[in-house]
């Protein structure tokens, strides 16, 4: 079945105008998965005991085991409820910008990437990802997501140079560059991790999504991306941007033949993650975003592993909720899993609808393509009896006649001084 196409009166609504879901419809021969799809290895799971938080795994798994599913979402609301008592449920007006698809990472989970040259490889120009802000800041955009895949070709003063071109240019929050195209800007330049990261910052990088994380568990890693950075320097690089002073998010991505074992060490590395980052007193991960894995045109299509549930999603976002004691907002993935289950997820610990999406790529190279106008979002919202308010990166809220995102304020600060 190919992708679920987008309704023309929905794309005619103002919010998404400009939608773009790709550069071009990928090919048959183009997608990377369909091309050549990835033989499937067998995957052992690391014993229970060799694991880092070994007993704390056994204590959720037991939890698991015995919890009814209701009183988990139950508790896991109350938990919510405690976080953010006045009922709030939030989300931003974002485009993500897919600065270029050429990635030599070769995850077999991603549709999306193209081999170095490959004919429909791309890298945005300066000009072009001005024009895409431009149109994102009039539709209300407060922010953009900038990843791309790992590209090779590009020398880390192009990466600075698009920074300090946007904040002179066209200003806007810059929540870009994963731990995993930071790890290539580390290669390229042969610089110290965090003076890659302080060169970002300074240039005009104000925070980092949580993407690349997939599932921290490097026997998981080893099967779907073995090029990939692995588990321990993915959180090395989040914390070493909350030294900084950056905030973060943090992801998984779930369904690709991992353990309930898995899920909960990759949850428990989060958390400690976070408590190291929180003593230190500076950045920390704002909120932890759970998805599905989408096989359409990837090299896993074929694979025969149980893919995640809806049920699963559930799960995972109430015991995420509950593992993620440190973590304020826990956001769904209506883009995965589709309105009606993120709205259930608001009464299962989630306080946060993400983002409006004016564009986005990646996962809809994998066949999903659920969009929804602002309006739409704010009646969901509504009609799980919560109060829908845009906000922020760092989850201020947005109000009409603000200044600018206060989270980028020291900029203008800096500047003048």
């Amino acid at each position: 079945m190919g992708p679920r196409p987008v309704p023309p009166e929905q794309r005619a609504l103002p919010i998404l105008s400009t939608v773009s879901p790709r550069l071009r419809e990928p090919t048959p021969t183009g997608s990377v998965g369909m091309a050549r799809p990835a033989e499937q290895p067998v995957y052992v799971p690391p014993p229970l005991e060799s694991r880092p938080h070994a007993d704390e795994i056994a204590h959720w798994l037991e939890e698991l085991r015995r919890t009814p599913f209701l009183e988990l979402a139950a508790r896991a609301d109350a938990v919510r409820r405690e976080k953010h008592p006045d009922g709030v449920v939030s989300y931003i007006v974002d485009r993500n910008i897919n600065y270029t698809n050429t990635c030599i990472t070769d995850c077999k989970f991603c549709a999306f990437y193209r081999r170095p040259k490959d004919g429909e490889g791309y890298v945005l120009s300066y000009e072009e990802i001005g024009a895409k802000i431009d149109e994102a800041k009039a539709l209300g955009a407060v922010q953009i997501l900038m990843q791309g895949g790992h590209n090779p070709y590009l020398p880390f003063d192009w990466y600075l140079g698009l920074l300090r071109y946007i904040k002179e240019r066209h200003p806007i929050h810059v929540h870009g560059f994963s731990a995993s195209e930071i790890e290539l800007m580390t290669r390229i330049t042969k610089l110290p991790l965090d003076e890659v990261i302080r060169q970002l910052h300074q240039a005009g990088l104000d925070s980092i999504p949580g993407a690349g994380a997939e599932i921290l568990v490097d026997a998981v890693r080893d099967v779907i991306a073995p090029k990939k950075l692995d588990a321990s320097r993915w959180l090395e690089i989040h914390e070493a941007a909350h030294e900084v002073g950056l905030h973060t998010t943090a992801t998984m991505m779930y369904g690709v033949g991992e353990t309930w074992e898995d899920r909960l060490e990759h949850l428990l590395k989060l958390r400690a993650s976070q408590a190291r980052s929180l003593k230190r007193g500076r950045g920390r991960y704002t909120a932890f975003i759970a998805w599905s894995f989408q096989p359409l045109h990837t090299e896993m299509r074929n694979w025969d592993i149980p893919l995640g549930t809806g049920m699963d999603y559930l799960r995972i976002t109430a015991l995420s909720r509950l593992v993620l004691d440190n973590f304020d907002n826990l956001q769904v993935s209506y883009v995965t899993q589709g309105p009606k289950m993120a709205q259930l997820a608001l009464r299962m610990g989630a306080n946060d609808f993400g983002s409006l999406m004016i564009e986005e790529n990646v996962v809809s190279a994998a066949g999903i393509d659920y969009i929804m106008p602002e309006a739409e979002i704010r009646r969901i919202i509504t009609e799980a009896g919560l109060q829908p308010q845009r906000r922020y990166q760092d989850y201020t809220e947005w109000h009409e006649g603000d200044a600018g995102c206060p989270c980028c304020a020291w900029r203008g600060t800096a500047e003048a001084a």
